[in-house]
Formats: C-alpha cells, structure tokens, sequence
C-alpha cells in the first residue's frame, strides 16, 4: 500500500518503548551514568531514605522541596482535605463488595470532579491534585468498611501523613510507626515513574484540554491491568500460594518450563534492575523481623534467586513492594488502588506541565489492512 511522505519517514514501535514523547523535567527513569530514578533531580535512593511522600508530592507538584514552614502547611492543608463530600459517601455505599477498588477510585475521582468543578473557586489542577490525594485515602477505607461491615466511618485522624491517616482508617487505630514509615516509604517509591503507561494516559487526555479530573481518572484507569498496575496484586497472590521456599523453587521451575509469566519480574527500563526494588526489599526484610515471621520474605527471596539463575531477570518495584504491604496489613485486592493513590502526585504534576505547553498527543499509526476496495449494496453481497 502507498503511504504519505511523512509516514514513510518515522518509526514505529507498537509499545512506543523506543519513541520519545518529549521532554520533561518531572523525573527520569534511566540517567545517563545508568539506572538511576529521580525526582526533579533527586535521587529516588536519598528520598526514599530522608523524606516523606508528603515531601515528595509537594515536590511534584510544586516544583521544589518544600521548608519546615511550607511543609507543615502542606500536611495541614492536605489533613482538612480528607473530608468525603456527603454525595461522594453516598456513591461509595452503593459499589458492592464485589467491585475492584481501583474501580472505587476511578469513580469516586470522577464523582469528585462534577462536584468540585476545576477552574472555578481558585481550583488550580494543583489543587485538585491534593483534593484527590486527600480523598482517595479516605476514599478506599469508607468504602472497604461500609462494604464489608456496613460501618461508616469519619474520614478525619490526628494522623499527619498519608500513610498514617490511611491505617488508621483501615484498622480503626493509631498505626506502628514502624508501619507507617515502610508504608510511606513504598508510596514515596511510586510516586512518579516518567512516562509510563499510566502516565501517558493522563497526559493524552490532558492534552485535549480535558479537566484533570478525567485526566487522572484515566490514569486510575490505565493501572487495572496486570501489565502495570495490577501485576502487585499478582505477585503477592504468588507468593502466598507457598509454604516454604523450597515448594516455591519447584513451582517456579515448572511455570517457567510451561512458559508462565511470572510478575514482579523483568522491566524494559532497567538492564541490571530497578533501583527501587532493592530498597523495597530492606523494608520487607526488617518488617518481617520485626514481626518475627519471615516465611513470606524468605520465599520471596527464593523466587528472585531462581529468576536470576535461569532467567537472569531482577524484581521489580511490585514483587518486594507486594510483601510490604502484605505486612503493613494492607488486603491485596488495595495494594493497586493504593499505588494510584500515591502516582496522583506524578499525574498532577504531568498534567501541569503538558497544560503549560500543550500540543495534542496523537500519534500516527501505520495501516495494514487492504487495499482499495469498491462498496458493495447491501443486495449484491454474497
């Protein structure tokens, strides 16, 4: 088939992992001495290690690490935004048990969105980003409690952080510490990941001018499915379905003669592995002694250990960050939803900057199909 000059002269990538977007000064998955995340220029390494994913959202979104000053506010600012909406409360009782909670968000975001319009009463997209932040974490627990127990809870707490407002809300009490900041850690972990699926998705839709309430909806949307978002949940659900690490070396061997995807393995980002994972796994390794059970962390191990030998692939984020959760206390069927709570930050800070220099996303494809084909009347069809 003849194709226009212009196609004939770009390439095509059915995963666009060898296409650039654009440039972007949010984050890099990959710096030039090798594979290293940061944030606005901060090594993911020394966020994980000294801050906290309020400090990491305020850096998102706003563009600079915030001062003690500027950081307070911020946790207060996001604390009086918890509040759920009457009619928010309202729609979250009627999404049965049934449901993913990941569909919980993407509704309760967009419910949020027709109630709280962007652009009018000083609603910047910087706003709505914290607003959903601060909702979404009230969001999961209400609907959880109701769902389950027929319990409605108030979605306030003495917590300052995120982390902390959330387990107090799942189990109805002040939260460990030690919990809190392994939990808090894993969110400042995946806070922002470059232009990754989700990532993109947001900023297609924003590119339309959309509001950013669709454009994170969209987001929402996007970590579903197993391939990105939903591979946590399938990691962990592996890792349970073993006793020992002997019983789970047997079974990897054999899925992996059966030609089984095994998830939380492998990235096309990272050559010699995710730097994040291995931080992932300092926290799952100590919450493990500290609740003097390490039977999940050790078949972890296991796994990774046979990946590598017959494999060569390393973990990613979501295998040790699976076991993390797992520990912290959070069900399974969150720990998605609860990574999309924590990538809002990433998302409002896309959107910001695709509205500041917009230019549609569409990008072109290249046609397969037939050639030219005269049409038929509907009588002279065989």
């Amino acid at each position: 088939m003849p194709q226009s000059n212009d196609l004939t002269k770009m390439t095509f990538d059915s995963g666009m992992v060898s296409v650039g977007l654009g440039d972007t000064p949010i984050s890099t998955a990959v710096a030039q001495t090798g594979s290293v995340i940061s944030y606005r220029g901060y090594s993911i390494k020394d966020l994980a290690e000294h801050s906290t994913y309020e400090e990491v959202a305020y850096l998102l979104i706003y563009g600079k690490l915030p001062n003690s000053k500027e950081l307070a506010a911020y946790q207060a600012r996001l604390s009086k935004l918890r509040e759920l909406p009457p009619e928010i409360r309202s729609i979250l009782e009627h999404i049965p048990m049934s449901a993913h909670p990941i569909d919980v968000l993407r509704t309760g975001a967009s419910m949020m969105g027709t109630l709280e319009l962007e652009g009018e009463q000083g609603r910047s997209t910087a706003h709505v980003a914290d607003r959903l932040i601060a909702t979404m974490t009230s969001m999961l627990p209400y609907w959880y409690l109701f769902a389950n127990r027929k319990h409605r809870i108030a979605t306030q707490s003495e917590e300052r952080s995120i982390a902390g407002h959330f387990l107090r809300l799942l189990k109805g009490r002040s939260p460990d510490e030690t919990f809190t900041q392994a939990l808090d850690t894993i969110l400042v972990l995946y806070a922002e990941h470059e232009f990754d699926a989700s990532t993109l998705t947001a900023r297609a839709v924003a590119s339309t001018l959309a509001d950013s309430y669709s454009a994170v909806t969209a987001g929402i949307s996007a970590l579903h499915g197993p391939l990105q978002g939903g591979a946590i949940e399938a990691a962990m659900e592996l890792i349970a379905s073993f006793d020992i690490p002997l019983e789970a070396e047997k079974s990897i061997l054999n899925m992996l003669q059966s030609h089984r995807l095994i998830m939380g393995f492998g990235n096309h980002t990272y050559k010699n592995g995710d730097p994040r994972s291995d931080i992932a796994k300092g926290l799952a390794e100590k919450l493990s002694e500290e609740k003097g059970n390490t039977v999940y962390f050790d078949i972890s191990e296991r796994i990774e250990q046979v990946m590598m030998r017959e494999k060569g692939l390393y973990p990613n984020l979501d295998f040790y960050a699976a076991t993390t959760y797992h520990l912290c206390g959070v069900p399974t069927f969150m720990f998605t939803p609860l990574s999309a709570i924590s990538r809002t930050a990433g998302w409002g800070a896309h959107v910001i900057e695709q509205q500041r220099d917009n230019r549609l996303i569409s990008p072109r494809a290249d046609y397969t199909g037939p050639g030219a084909r005269k049409y038929r009347h509907l009588a002279d069809r065989s």
